[in-house]
């Protein structure tokens, strides 16, 4: 955490502060709790974050948190509530008493507790998020919890592909047994594996057709044979909140050439995305020469192509630093990243493979063990 006291030091503050559930990657992060209601962190130079808990919460926390804890009652809110009623007022009033002075907060600290707490004490925005800064670089025991949930991940996506390769094609659709596969049918098959792993997902894509020429479009309906199918999920660990990261695109019967071409330079994309990543090199540099690669063989990107960036960080949050995009930072030891191209069209489709790995000072780490093909 000494990126984070030199930051309070640096600004003249006494401590830095959340407010915020473990939903927030930046309180989990900082307390490794979990709970659902949001409570006020406080992290002084030198010291432990402090979270400021209801009673009941408080022998957990002891268990469980790596930061210390006190009761709300410690923290005076039963002499606050006396005089005052605003719950945002109440919480700024014990934010004070344990912080000592100026505060440092996060872009998504709640404004309305920022301004009670303006009314007490300066308020200084971080606005780089210098936690997310510090998450960014995992630790082995982080890379080793990713690592968890992406075998759970391979698990969920071995599964989907299986009954895809199952299914007979009647009629232009895929049909397992006496019904048609569809994409909510394959959407249970990747959950309830990922439940059974202690993992869970939402939003996960399994689109077909045209329906993957739209990148983040979660698919519905039966599944069509010699159309493309995009599979993307990113699964949570509920017991460590990491995340994982894959696509495959396959398909149940020979597609279109034009797929076959666009499958072609995307497994040569990916594959030279993976070659470019390496400690000290930017993430633009490495999207850039990927868009180059597609720009030289032909797929050209305005309006369709390759219209996302080159992959992302992945940790308590499916998308956090680095960026591999035009915007995209220098690349550090310990980045965890996906490397996924993609290539879009409408009327035709669109093809993604994303894998993930482990920026190093030789290169790319990969994480994902999964085989890449495109017919079933």
């Amino acid at each position: 955490m000494d990126y984070l006291d030199d930051l309070i030091g640096r600004s003249g503050a006494s401590a830095y502060c959340l407010f915020a559930s473990s939903d927030d990657p930046d309180m989990r992060y900082l307390t490794r709790f979990v709970t659902n209601d949001p409570v006020p962190v406080i992290k002084k130079r030198g010291e432990k974050p402090i979270m400021i808990l209801p009673v009941m919460e408080a022998d957990r926390a002891e268990r469980e948190s790596v930061a210390q804890s006190i009761t709300r009652q410690q923290a005076g809110y039963q002499e606050i509530a006396a005089t005052e009623k605003n719950p945002y007022h109440i919480t700024a009033a014990m934010i004070e008493r344990c912080a000592g002075g100026a505060v440092i907060v996060p872009p998504q600290f709640p404004l309305a507790l920022a301004r009670a707490l303006e009314k007490k004490v300066p308020v200084i925005l971080d606005e780089h998020s210098a936690i997310a800064q510090i998450r960014a670089r995992k630790s082995s025991t982080e890379i080793e919890q990713i690592s968890v949930v992406q075998k759970a991940t391979e698990k969920a996506m071995e599964q989907a592909i299986n009954l895809i390769r199952e299914t007979t094609i009647r009629n232009g659709l895929l049909w397992h047994g006496e019904k048609t596969l569809t994409s909510e049918q394959i959407r249970y098959t990747i959950h309830s594996t990922l439940l059974a792993h202690g993992c869970t997902a939402h939003d996960t894509i399994v689109s077909c057709g045209e329906e993957t020429a739209m990148p983040h479009c979660t698919g519905e309906g039966p599944l069509q044979a010699h159309q493309p199918i995009v599979i993307d999920l990113f699964p949570r660990s509920e017991a460590s909140g990491y995340h994982a990261d894959m696509t495959r695109t396959v398909s149940k019967g020979e597609p279109s050439r034009k797929v076959c071409e666009l499958f072609e330079a995307v497994r040569q994309a990916e594959i030279l995305g993976e070659s470019l990543i390496s400690a000290g090199v930017s993430g633009a540099d490495c999207y850039q020469k990927v868009r180059d690669y597609f720009d030289d063989h032909g797929f050209k990107t305005d309006t369709e192509g390759f219209i996302h960036s080159l992959g992302h960080g992945i940790g308590l949050e499916v998308h956090e630093k680095p960026s591999l995009s035009p915007a995209g930072e220098e690349l550090k030891e310990g980045h965890v990243v996906t490397v996924e191209p993609g290539l879009y069209y409408r009327g035709v489709g669109g093809v993604r493979i994303e894998n993930m790995g482990v920026v190093t000072s030789n290169g790319f780490n990969r994480l994902t063990n999964f085989p890449v093909e495109l017919i079933l």
